[in-house]
């Protein structure tokens, strides 16, 4: 502390300086997310978002439009490629860019914050939402079809079984973190699991040369 006396006529007056060089203890605290992302769980996270739904989805329709196992294989192959190129790309962009917020960061830093707010909303709004109802609905369609084998399934019922699916996934997002990290692993260890088990005996009977799926004559 500084004592400066202001003037000689009132001399017990007095004016106090402070160094505002000091940091106070409330200013040293910050309010931090909890990590409980561990290496398995940020893999399995990964993975799930590399290796969606999709894959369970597309194949039956990319036979059916192609006509042959040939050139669906080439559909498979070409599109491998350009996602191939997708993956390097945003290799690159997460080693140059070392900030979180995906697509957002590196528009932002790209093409500024108008571009990188415009991109944000339409993942909100459009992208994330589609993407999701097209997953969802793909879930109660296979959830309920063993139940309704050889019936068709009714159409409230496939929209009953998405509106749990998709209500449960929010409900267990925003009560922990932790347990939504366990259900990832778990999931992305039984989607491995399936995709083996299809691509195996697959592999297998392609070598032996047998079919025993019909494959449509013309696109549909």
């Amino acid at each position: 502390l500084i004592y400066k006396p202001v003037g000689p006529v009132l001399p017990c007056i007095y004016l106090i300086q402070t160094n505002l060089n000091v940091k106070l203890p409330a200013q040293e605290k910050k309010v931090e997310l909890g990590k409980k992302v561990t290496l398995l769980r940020g893999i399995s996270i990964i993975i799930g978002t590399i290796i969606g739904a999709g894959i369970f989805i597309s194949p039956k329709g990319i036979l059916r439009n192609t006509g042959s196992v040939g050139m669906s294989l080439v559909v498979w192959i070409a599109c491998g490629v350009l996602s191939l190129f997708g993956a390097l790309s945003y290799a690159e962009l997460g080693t140059c860019i070392r900030k979180s917020g995906g697509h957002y960061t590196y528009i932002m830093e790209a093409f500024g914050p108008q571009m990188a707010f415009i991109r944000l909303w339409a993942e909100l709004i459009a992208i994330r939402p589609a993407a999701m109802a097209v997953i969802s609905l793909a879930f109660g369609q296979y959830i309920l079809e063993p139940l309704f084998m050889p019936c068709a399934i009714p159409p409230m019922a496939v929209k009953l079984a998405t509106t749990i699916g998709i209500t449960s996934v929010m409900y267990l997002n925003c009560m922990s973190v932790t347990w939504t990290a366990r259900i990832q692993i778990l999931l992305t260890f039984s989607k491995l699991l399936a995709i083996i088990i299809i691509i195996v005996p697959g592999v297998y009977l392609l070598f032996k040369g047998e079919a025993p799926y019909p494959v449509p004559e013309g696109p549909n």
